[in-house]
């Protein structure tokens, strides 16, 4: 009998992350993954998402949701129990706000990741400007941002996860220094929260494991730039 959700992803993306969190905040566990290879897409991935070609796909019923901030919204308004997002219209502005510059951050992340020479080091440079935005937003914000009930984790904790435990993979296989926990602090410290809270440390893929990887999507990258 087919799963009423079924979900398309990779076990080291922090978009698929964040949505295999929520779905376990909300109390969806029963549901069908199906694990995808980005060097190699499968048909069902391409017709599902023809626009971008990546992951995650979520599928709930007959119904195809594609961009994880996107599903998380959907996840959040059709299961209403342990709210993603807070309730107070502002918040909920702030929260996608701040949610939508870390997208934009996240490709100069990936770029220092994947380039070489100049081009890396422009890159991490406007990427370590943009990480001081952050840590001067949420100086003096203490606990896990906006998120409502106790122990529950947030959309704008989601949408920031990959610089808290992603950045510092990224670092190292692309050989470049930004997080430094004494001019980051305040960014350092929720990490540290944030990678110690029990949904979170159940979900988070093996950093061994997230290092091959990105090695190897850093090398196919850089060789597609140089071609």
């Amino acid at each position: 009998m087919a799963k009423e959700v079924t979900l398309l992803g990779l076990s080291t993306s922090p978009f698929v992350f964040r949505v295999k969190v929520a779905l376990q905040q909300k109390g969806v566990v029963d549901y069908e993954y199906i694990e995808e290879d980005i060097f190699n897409k499968s048909p069902r991935l391409l017709e599902l998402n023809p626009v971008y070609k990546k992951v995650p796909v979520f599928i709930h019923g007959e119904k195809v949701v594609n961009e994880s901030l996107i599903i998380l919204e959907y996840i959040d308004e059709t299961w209403q129990q342990n709210p993603l997002l807070p309730r107070d219209p502002y918040q909920r502005a702030m929260a996608r706000f701040w949610a939508k510059y870390s997208e934009e951050l996240m490709v100069k992340a990936f770029m220092a990741l994947v380039l070489k020479g100049e081009a890396k080091e422009k890159n991490a440079k406007e990427f370590a400007e943009g990480l001081e935005k952050i840590e001067g937003e949420f100086k003096g914000k203490s606990g896990l941002l906006f998120a409502e009930g106790e122990g529950n984790i947030g959309y704008l904790e989601l949408a920031f996860g990959w610089i808290l435990y992603w950045l510092p993979v990224w670092e190292e296989a692309g050989s470049f220094q930004i997080l430094d926990p004494q001019k980051f602090p305040v960014i350092n410290e929720w990490s540290t929260k944030f990678v110690n809270h029990p949904l979170i440390k159940e979900n988070l893929p093996a950093r061994d494991r997230m290092l091959v990887y990105f090695r190897k999507l850093s090398e196919e990258f850089f060789t597609l730039f140089r071609a």
